[in-house]
């Protein structure tokens, strides 16, 4: 890449539409945060830290994911990592972004909706950045109805906070979009966006039936659909 273009890439105005905000923490970040709520990772240093957070397949990206979210325990550590992941979307010139959160991961509602809050109006004052929240159901837990419940209800609730869109994350090979027809229904009869992930790790069948069954307007990954044409 001549630097040209990359003046240019890095200069003109973007928006993100896929970004996790627990996946986007920052080692130096989360070594605080777990130093702070003593709870024990697996890492000490920041380099290992690092080297920690390297994808290798999905059940190491969702072991780590796991660990993390076992760290969020108040509003203040929610308000930082959204702080953070603020400042280095400003780094990247992004003017609106929709981050992906699950609330059925974490444990205290109202320190992670304080938290949140508190951390987009700070992403806004010190940038200028609007930060909009799609919050996803899982696929991946055993108790998957009781969490589809809490986290679309939560989702319709914090419409004014911020709540743009309901999605759907985990494992695509479990949990059939299908599945989670009636808690989608729900929430685009709240005014919610649809925006599952689908067709990552499962067949183009899977991308199907997030359109068919979902109404997705937008699919995370979705790399599976050149072969969409073999199923319709």
């Amino acid at each position: 890449m001549d630097d040209a273009t990359r003046n240019y890439l890095e200069a003109v105005p973007k928006v993100e539409l896929h970004v996790h905000l627990e996946g986007a923490i920052r080692p130096e970040t989360i070594l605080e945060i777990a130093k702070r709520n003593r709870v024990d990772l697996p890492v000490k240093t920041v380099e290992e830290a690092r080297d920690w957070f390297v994808f290798r397949d999905f059940y190491h990206f969702n072991k780590v994911y796991n660990a993390i979210t076992k760290c969020l325990n108040t509003s203040d550590d929610y308000e930082l990592i959204v702080s953070d992941l603020g400042t280095e979307l400003a780094r990247q010139n992004v003017h609106y972004a929709e981050v992906t959160t699950s609330p059925g991961s974490h444990v205290d509602e109202r320190a992670f909706m304080d938290g949140l809050s508190r951390g987009r109006r700070r992403v806004m004052d010190d940038h200028g950045i609007e930060l909009n929240w799609i919050f996803a159901l899982d696929r991946d837990t055993r108790r998957f109805a009781e969490r589809a419940d809490y986290t679309t209800r939560v989702a319709i609730d914090a419409r004014p906070d911020g709540v743009v869109g309901i999605g759907l994350g985990g494992y695509n090979r479990y949990g059939p979009p299908e599945e989670f027809e009636k808690w989608f229904d729900l929430g685009l009869a709240a005014g919610l966006r649809s925006v599952p992930h689908a067709g990552e790790f499962a067949g183009p069948e899977n991308i199907w039936g997030a359109i068919h069954s979902l109404k997705a307007e937008r699919i995370g990954h979705g790399i599976t659909a050149e072969d969409l044409s073999r199923i319709l």
